[in-house]
């Protein structure tokens, strides 16, 4: 059974830092990323990343947020800095099976960032 599970959501003034854990289990994953929705807008992502390392990040988050992953952990991270009160949403946690090449969510954890 394939399980992802977040964790590291906050509340946090805008200008701080947070970091968000996603611990996957039940198989290889080929990709795995974070996902963000905020009330009323669509699910968007913020940034992916493959096992080899090769990383994609939203324009929007690009120099203040960084993506990393531990493969020996199956667990993906997503390191957010100067914060801005835009970047309050929900996170989800998104990984894709090497085979078969199934998507899987996490449940979602709060960032609110305070102006």
């Amino acid at each position: 059974q394939v399980q992802l599970v977040e964790s590291g959501g906050d509340l946090v003034q805008a200008g701080g830092s947070l970091r968000l854990s996603c611990a996957a289990s039940g198989t290889i994953f080929s990709i795995m990323g974070w996902y963000r929705q905020a009330p009323g807008k669509q699910r968007e992502l913020v940034a992916a990343i493959t096992s080899d390392g090769s990383t994609n990040i939203a324009d929007s988050v690009k120099g203040r947020f960084t993506i990393s992953r531990d493969n020996a952990k199956n667990t993906v991270y997503l390191q957010m800095n100067s914060l801005k009160p835009d970047d309050t949403a929900v996170y989800y946690c998104y990984a894709k099976g090497l085979w078969p090449h199934n998507d899987y969510w996490g449940q979602g954890t709060q960032v609110t960032v305070s102006s």
